[in-house]
Parts: structure tokens; sequence; C-alpha cells
């Protein structure tokens, strides 16, 4: 990133015009301890305006907890228009399973389970948005968005504005770094933090965010399969696998429209 200062000031001016224009008083962000809410929760911060940053832990693994209460805590002291909220789900969603396995359907799907731990916060989020008259504020970046559709559908994908949604995952890190965001968060491993067994986003989609990256790039140039090497050509077919399986995320819900003769 050439200009993470105008970047920065770009991204807080947007947003505290849109919050204006609005008509609501403030931002609400989830924290999960990874950098895209860290850079996220940092820009609502910059507005000068009430930011509300919740934790939403959920069986979460302690490292998880440990980086998002400290990048919490160290945007409270550094600006006095932070509030800090804990909302444990865990027993929200405990409970929530225990009522699943008495339908008797048979062994619980883990990746709807994965889901519904983000529906689950993202019901929170907007519980404390109405509370507060504020807007919730979605940390997706440009990768996972738009490029292989790797968030939760009504879940962190429910926002309602998406501020860092046109960098790449290189360039969120970037802003980072720029903003002094912990080292403990720049050198964890990306994670949607919505299993039990704590499962990367590369385990998860089978490549990283640099080969992510760069399978976009190619796409975008139009290489020919000539000119690439053997992981690059895996690395665009896995990134076009993961781009079609979720392209119903990235595209508007289909309205079925009813001929006019027959209203």
């Amino acid at each position: 990133m050439k200009y993470p200062k105008k970047v920065t000031k770009h991204i807080v001016d947007w947003l505290k015009k849109y919050l204006i224009k609005s008509n609501q008083k403030g931002f609400v962000i989830g924290v999960s301890g990874g950098i895209d809410s860290a850079v996220t929760s940092n820009l609502c911060a910059l507005s000068g305006f009430p930011v509300y940053l919740v934790e939403m832990p959920i069986n979460q693994e302690k490292n998880q907890v440990l980086r998002a209460k400290e990048h919490m805590n160290k945007l409270k002291k550094e600006f006095m228009n932070v509030n800090l909220i804990t909302n444990s789900l865990t027993h929200v969603f405990n409970i929530f399973k225990d009522e699943l396995i008495k339908n008797n359907i048979g062994e619980l799907d883990q990746h709807s389970l994965a889901n519904s731990r983000a529906r689950l916060r993202m019901t929170s989020l907007y519980y404390f948005a109405g509370h507060y008259k504020s807007l919730v504020v979605g940390t997706g970046n440009k990768v996972e968005d738009f490029g292989v559709g790797f968030y939760t559908k009504y879940g962190d994908g429910g926002v309602d504005i998406s501020p860092i949604a046109d960098l790449l995952k290189s360039e969120v890190f970037s802003l980072g770094k720029y903003l002094k965001i912990d080292d403990k968060i720049l050198k964890a491993k990306p994670t949607d933090g919505l299993w039990d067994d704590n499962r990367t986003d590369e385990q998860q989609m089978g490549l990283n965010y640099d080969e992510i990256e760069e399978a976009m790039s190619l796409i975008k140039d139009n290489i020919d399969d000539n000119q690439l090497t053997l992981n690059q050509k895996k690395g665009r077919l896995i990134y076009m696998k993961l781009n079609k399986q979720n392209s119903h995320k990235m595209k508007p819900i289909p309205v079925c429209k009813i001929p006019e003769k027959f209203l």
C-alpha cells in the first residue's frame, strides 16, 4: 500500500459522512481478535463518534479471546468515544444445539453449526445497534466479500456498511501496521473462529490469502495457462471453484418477477 495515511483518512471521512447521512449515532463492531476487526474498529474509533466494540465468545479458543480483549482495552485507553461490551453466547449456542438434538435428525451438521454461530453474533450486534441507534459495521475484506465469498450469509455478511471491503487482505495488513495494531494480531493465522477445532482460513479454503490474491490477479489479467506454474494453476482452479460455489452470497437475492398480465 503506497499511501496508508491517505487511505485511513479516506475511510474515516467516508464513515463520518455515511453516519451523519443515516441519522444514526454511532458504530457497532464485533471484535474477534483478528486483523480485519482490529483495523475496522480502529478506523471507526478515529471517526470521533461513539463506537461499541462487542466481543461475543462461543466456546472460543483462549488466544482469540485474549487478543480481542487486549485490542479492545487498547482502543478504550486511546479513544474516549470507545465503549466495550462482552456478550457471551456460549450458553445460548449450547441450548440451541440441545434443541436441535431433540429433533432426532441424526448427527448435527458441523458446517451448519459454524454458520449458526455467525448468525447468533449478527443477531447480537443488531440488538446493540438498535439499542444505541448505531450502524453495524462489517469487517470483511475484498478477498472474502468479492473473491471467494468466505463469510456466512446473514452472519458476518449481515451488516449495514463495509469500510474495508475494497481492500485486499494484504492491504488490510498494511493498514494494520500503519495503525500500529498489536503484533499478536498481525502475526496470528487468520481464522473465522467458528469451529471447535480452531481451523484456520487457509485450512478451510485450501489456499492462503497471498495465493488467493495471486489467483484473482491472474484471472483479472487473463494470463494464459502456458505462462503459469503448476502451483499457480492449482491456486486458480481452487479460487474459481470457491468463487462459483459461493457466488450466491455475492449476488442480490433472486426475486421471482410476476408477469403484469397475471396481476
